[in-house]
Order: C-alpha cells, then sequence, then structure tokens
C-alpha cells in the first residue's frame, strides 16, 4: 500500500502546543471494556474564523450566514483556516493510543483477498480483485469460468498515492473493448478510456466532461451513448470536469472518431431541471432513455434504433411514479415501479401500446418491499427487503412463482449481473459477520454455488448480530440491528456506536466491513438503526422522512439512542453515533437538538446548511425531492427548524470530530466548515470539536486502501478515547 502522508498538513503540526492525552493502561483483546470516565479533554486554540454580515431574506424572515465567504474554496482564507483547522485536529488525533492501535489491526484486517461481481460479455469474465495488499482492486479478465484470469486494468501504478482511482467499467456486448472510467482525488468526475481486451492496448480517445452516469454500447459495439455536462466558458482543454451548473446531454460517441465529432441523440428542452440518461436493449432494438428529477418519480422514452429517422416516443411521463427498467423481449419492456405500488411491482409494457390500461402485471405488489429486479435467463429475479434484510425470489414472465433463491444467511444479497438469454447470473453476500463472498446463480433450477469466498484474518465467533425493534416517539416501530461480543454484559456501560442514514430510499441492510469488526474488536458495540427515510419498508416509509417530515427520521436516531440506554447495552457517556453525507445531515441535527444523549459525534462530509444545499450544483438542487427548497415558503420552516449549521447555540457539545474532503464535488466541504466553526465557537465546556480535512479525496468513493485506515483510525480512535475505552495490550 502506498505510504500514508496523511492529509497535507503535517509541516504546521510542530507550532502548535497542545496538552495530550497519557496513554491508558491496555486490556487484552478479549476483555469487556473497562467502565471508567473518558480521560480529561485538552484545551484548544480554535483557529479563527472570521465571521461576515451576509444576511438572506426566506419570506421575510431574516437568517444570518456569517461564513459565506467559506463557499469560495480558493479563497486564500479558506485555504488557511483549512489548514490551520488540520494543524490541530491531526497531531491530536495520531496522540491518541486507540489510534495507534486500531491503525495496526486494520492494516491486518484489510490484507484478504477479495473478488466484484463477475460480468460476462462476448463469452468473456470480468470482475475486479484485489490480492489484499493494494489500495485500488483491479480489473481482470478470463476467456472462461474456470480459465486463468489476466490483469485488464489497474489503476494503481496512476499515482504514488494510488488517489485515481477505477470508478466504473462497462465491457463491449463482443468482450473485445472495455470502457472504463477513472476517478482523480475522489471527484465524482470521470474519463472514460477504451482498451482492448485481446492485448491490453488502449484506444486513442479519452471521453471527458461526464460524472455519475456510466455508457452504454451499441450493439454493434462500435461506440457508445454518454451522458455529457456543458463546458465551461474558457475551459481549458485538459480540465476534464464539465459545468455541473448546467445540464447534461445524451451524446453517441463513435470508436473510431474523435469527442469532437461526437453527436447529441436527446436533450431535454421543455424543462429546466430534469436530467436524461439513456440505455441500450440487449438485442440492440430500443434506446431506453430516462428524464430524473429528483427521487419520488421519473419520465421514460423509448425509441426504436432499428427504424433510421425513429425519434424517442413517451412511454412513462405522468411523473406519477418510479420506473426502473430491468430488460426486454421483443417488443415488451419490463420495469420495476411504485406506479400503484408503494412497495413495488414488475410490469410489461410494449413499446407499441404503452397505454395504462395495456400493462401486465408480472410480479404484484406484495406486503414486502421490492429493492431491486432483474431479468436473466427468461426470468424475473426480484431482491425483496425483509425487515432490512434480503430475500431473493424468481418468476417466469408470465408471473408464475419460480421459487425462492437459498441465501448463506439473514444478511444482504445484491448486485445481481447476468444476461436475458442466459440462465448463469452472479451476485455477493455479506453481513455484518461475513465477508463479501462471490455466488454463481443458476436461474433455471434457483441452484447457488461458491465462486470465490475470502477469508478474513480474523476470528468471527465471539460475536452474534440480533435485530431488535423499539417504539420512536410516534410510536412508529423501528427495526435495528445489534452486533456485540456473545458475552458482552448488559450493564449499561457498553461502548456503542450507532450508525444511521435515513434518507432518499437507501436501504441499510447487513454488510461486513473490516472498520466495524476493528470497533467489535476494541469492545464496542455497533448498532445500525433502520430509520424512516430509507428504503426498508418501500415508498410509504421513505416518505415518512422526507420534506415537512424530515423531523421524523432524527426523532428515530434520537428514539434508537434511548433504547440503547434503556434496554441497558449503554449508557449516554459511551453512546457514540456516525453518518455520512445525509447521515451527516443526521447527526448534525440530532446534535444540535439531544446534546446531553451522546457520548461522542462523528458527523461526516454532511450536508449541513440546509437553506442553501442547492445552490452548490444541479445535482445537489435534485435532492430536493428529499428535503424541499429553502425558496420555497412552504418548506422553509421545516428546513429552518433541523438545518444543522443554523441551530447551534452556546452549550456543552459532546467530543466532536467533523470530517469532510477539499475535493467533495457532491456534497461541497463548506457545509462542513460552516458547522465546524459555529460548533467551536458555541462550545462551552472542554470537550473538543475538531474537523479532520482531507486532501486528494472526495465524497468518499475511490479512496485507496491506505486512505480509508487513516480515516477509520482516527474517527474510531477519537470516539474510543471520547468513551474511555483503552487500547488492546
Amino acid at each position: 500500500m502506498a505510504m500514508s502522508p496523511r492529509y497535507g498538513y503535517a509541516a504546521l503540526a510542530s507550532a502548535l502546543t497542545v496538552l495530550f492525552v497519557a496513554c491508558s493502561t491496555p486490556t487484552a483483546v478479549h476483555s469487556p471494556p473497562p467502565a471508567e470516565a473518558a480521560p480529561p479533554a485538552p484545551k484548544f486554540q480554535y483557529p479563527a474564523a472570521m465571521r461576515g454580515d451576509v444576511v438572506d431574506d426566506y419570506h421575510g424572515v431574516k437568517v444570518p450566514d456569517p461564513y459565506r465567504w467559506f463557499e469560495d474554496p480558493a479563497a486564500q482564507a479558506t485555504r488557511d483556516w483549512v489548514a490551520a483547522e488540520n494543524a490541530v485536529a491531526q497531531p491530536y488525533l495520531e496522540s491518541l493510543p486507540q489510534r495507534a492501535w486500531l491503525g495496526e489491526r486494520l492494516k491486518a484486517l484489510w490484507q484478504y483477498e477479495r473478488f466484484g461481481v463477475p460480468q460476462r460479455e462476448g463469452g468473456k469474465y470480468f470482475y475486479l480483485r484485489n490480492d489484499g495488499k493494494q489500495d485500488q482492486s483491479v480489473l481482470y479478465v478470463a476467456d472462461a469460468l474456470d480459465a486463468p484470469p489476466r490483469v485488464l486494468v489497474d489503476p494503481n501504478g496512476n499515482r504514488d498515492d494510488a488517489t485515481i482511482s477505477l470508478s466504473q467499467w462497462v465491457p463491449s456486448p463482443d468482450g473485445k473493448i472495455m470502457a472504463y472510467a477513472l476517478s482523480d482525488g475522489g471527484t465524482d468526475w470521470n474519463t472514460w478510456h477504451f482498451r482492448r481486451t485481446a492485448d491490453g492496448s488502449e484506444l486513442p480517445v479519452v471521453l471527458r466532461y461526464s460524472k455519475f452516469y456510466t455508457v452504454s454500447w451499441a450493439r454493434d459495439s462500435a461506440g457508445v451513448y454518454y451522458v455529457r455536462y456543458p463546458t465551461k466558458k474558457n475551459q481549458a482543454q485538459e480540465d476534464s470536469r464539465g459545468d455541473d451548473s448546467g445540464r447534461p446531454d445524451i451524446w453517441f460517441h463513435r470508436l473510431s472518431d474523435e469527442q469532437s465529432a461526437d453527436k447529441v441523440v436527446y436533450k431535454v428542452t421543455d424543462h429546466p431541471t430534469r436530467v436524461p440518461s439513456a440505455q441500450v436493449t440487449e438485442d440492440g432494438r430500443w434506446l431506453v432513455i430516462f428524464q430524473f428529477d429528483g427521487y419520488e418519480s421519473n419520465a421514460v422514452y423509448v425509441q426504436d434504433l432499428r427504424k433510421a429517422g425513429s425519434t424517442p416516443q413517451p412511454l412513462f411521463t405522468a411523473w406519477d411514479a418510479l420506473y426502473q427498467f430491468i430488460g426486454s423481449k421483443g417488443d415488451e419492456l419490463y420495469f420495476q415501479t411504485t406506479n400503484a405500488a408503494p412497495r413495488g411491482r414488475v410490469i410489461a409494457v410494449k413499446a407499441s401500446n404503452p397505454a395504462p390500461a395495456a400493462w401486465r402485471t408480472v410480479v404484484p405488489h406484495g406486503d414486502i418491499a421490492m429493492a431491486n429486479s432483474s431479468y436473466i435467463g427468461g426470468r424475473i429475479l426480484v431482491e425483496y427487503t425483509r425487515d432490512a434484510r434480503s430475500l431473493v425470489k424468481l418468476f417466469d414472465v408470465d408471473g408464475s412463482d419460480g421459487g425462492e433463491v437459498k441465501l448463506p444467511g439473514l444478511g444482504t444479497a445484491g448486485g445481481f449481473q447476468g444476461s436475458g438469454n442466459n440462465p448463469e447470473a452472479f451476485f455477493s453476500y455479506s453481513d455484518y459477520l461475513s465477508p463479501t463472498r462471490i455466488l454463481r446463480l443458476d436461474v433455471k433450477t434457483a441452484e447457488v454455488s461458491e465462486f470465490r469466498t475470502p477469508k478474513v484474518p480474523a476470528d468471527f465467533t465471539p460475536y452474534v448480530t440480533e435485530q431488535v425493534f423499539y417504539p420512536s416517539k410516534d410510536g412508529t416501530k423501528v427495526p435495528m440491528f445489534v452486533t456485540r461480543r456473545k458475552d458482552a454484559p448488559r450493564d449499561g456501560n457498553q461502548p456503542v456506536m450507532l450508525y444511521g442514514y435515513g434518507g432518499f430510499n437507501v436501504t441499510l441492510s447487513p454488510a461486513f466491513s473490516p472498520s466495524i469488526l476493528s470497533w467489535l474488536e476494541l469492545g464496542g458495540v455497533y448498532a445500525v438503526a433502520n430509520l424512516r427515510g430509507g428504503g426498508e419498508y418501500g415508498e410509504e416509509w421513505h416518505q415518512a422522512g422526507t420534506k415537512s417530515r424530515k423531523q421524523n427520521v432524527f426523532d428515530d436516531f434520537i428514539a434508537a439512542g434511548e433504547f440503547l440506554i434503556r434496554e441497558k447495552y449503554t449508557n449516554n457517556k459511551r453512546l457514540a453515533i456516525i453518518g455520512r453525507s445525509n447521515g451527516g445531515l443526521l447527526v448534525g441535527a440530532v446534535l444540535t437538538q439531544r446534546p446531553d444523549l451522546f457520548g461522542a459525534a462523528l458527523p461526516g462530509v454532511g450536508v449541513m446548511d440546509m437553506l442553501r444545499y442547492h445552490t452548490a450544483s444541479a445535482n445537489a438542487r435534485q435532492w430536493s425531492s428529499d428535503f424541499g427548497l429553502s425558496e420555497n415558503a412552504e418548506d422553509f420552516p421545516a428546513l429552518r427548524a433541523y438545518s444543522p449549521a443554523h441551530n447551534i447555540k452556546p452549550g456543552c457539545y459532546p467530543p466532536t470530530l467533523v470530517t469532510t474532503a477539499d475535493r467533495d464535488d457532491r456534497v461541497v466541504p463548506w457545509h462542513s466548515y460552516k458547522f465546524a466553526a459555529e460548533m467551536q465557537r458555541a462550545q462551552t465546556c472542554p470537550n473538543p470539536v475538531l474537523i479532520r480535512i482531507e486532501t486528494r479525496a472526495g465524497h468518499g468513493a475511490g479512496k485507496p486502501v491506505w486512505m480509508q485506515i487513516e480515516a477509520v483510525a482516527d474517527e474510531f480512535g477519537f470516539v474510543a478515547n471520547a468513551l474511555g475505552m483503552q487500547p488492546p495490550g
């Protein structure tokens, strides 16, 4: 793995005067955590953050924004403040004995061979593999399932710090060309490259100005459809980033041409915020075009590629539900939808007659939520979520039941890969105590077999995961997973880390991580609350945590903490909370509402300024389907009531480590800057409020392993110290 330069400001650390915490007496790995208080907090001199006089008027309400200047990341004042904050945080974090133990243990736990889900095209198999010592996974190709694989794309040598990652890859239908995207330093912006699978030689063209969306191959493998953003005025040719305040269009690139010769094939002209993307059906007959405008509904058009001069025709344009394309057979296209089905159903629609009266239900709406569906081997495969755990079933296209796919446990199955005319499929399975294994499925027989099973250098037998249900503030029953040592006493004094998200229809189902295992080995309990706003119980559960109902999410999380205390898992001094992105918003909101309930907090890359989040990019504005917009009078009161950056009052907050990255172009870092600066100003007790700002990193995707280890060691070490946990001896 690459050597760690930490996060770029080590030279400033020596100029800082900080009273460090003394190392505690170690205990053995298997010992229960001590019941002693956290060590005394050091005294910090936080960097000065200038307060400006900006005041905004929202529907007659004056709202100050004293840190508006943070929104210019290139300003020298912002850069100086970032450097000074890292110079405070870095030496303190590095001094923690818990951090040192975590860093070493994580290095060992991450050193296991792991695989991605294979994809089959042109008779070849493509999959990711990491030998356990690589910072970035490597893309391999094999000519047969049992043939020796060969390296096709290895991103590890592109930079010494391994911060250029392979973000997406799509083989051509004939298996001869691999389209692959690279992300530089954690950005969402991709550069697409093309490589021959036979000899690994590179085609000369590079596609720029793309983010989020993958490419879709023409079925003759001659080119790709892709989503391309406009360029900025006077943009340098070597700059691969487009203008993400603008709207992208769908373009077609022919492999024999330069990007400058590419043609626009579809653009939205009748609405200011809808974003198009496209997918070619497996038989090459249809171009399925989607319009995205938030997470509640979308539109779909189809174009017959067999007919010269054909144009996109409307399929679903009422904007009344979500429609997810899963496959086609001739004139019949299959979609998973929430139309008249908040927990999902699968419908068959004739392209020649898309009227709702002609739709045919293949898989009906049921009492558990559909997570995803696929069309593989002529059958419909449905991934259900039952109390946040996976259930997988097969159906024939006539709707008859094809049986259940047997899974290794009560965890998470996903990533199903296969084609409509081949019964062979692959998928992954994981839970909190099972490293991700890759399984092969025959959809004709529902038979499951092992493809690759990793071996982690750890003993899982001392631990157990249990699922509990607790009442929220309004009486709603909420599920929660609790993973702990089997012999951990319910004495009300265990150190607990509580994780949550609660948004955008995202389901938190069990998944393995070396980070969680390190926390368990340190003596902690790990809890995951399945809050409203997620997808655990379908669209109704999602909607119950959006816009004016967003407070339900925070109430659910607070109730989870109260349950863990009431049921004597822990107490408020030994309960830490963690969340990232929308989960960072969650932590920031409950931290300002109930600072007395928690012993430590880790708000990561959070959306902290709810009044201005949508100004950062066109993509950020799309989050309004969950959040609402401050410019709307009906949305403003709820946003103002919970916006973390606007609800910090002077008082004693628990030890808090805010984390972000200076290259995060999804949730821009000024959210965390504003929040941390105001928290430091408002803190009235010695508990530390620090911010850790990574360099050459983004929202989280594509981080090299060394950087993940550094981040987890810092964050979990900070929490362990705050909760009074002793590092194993």
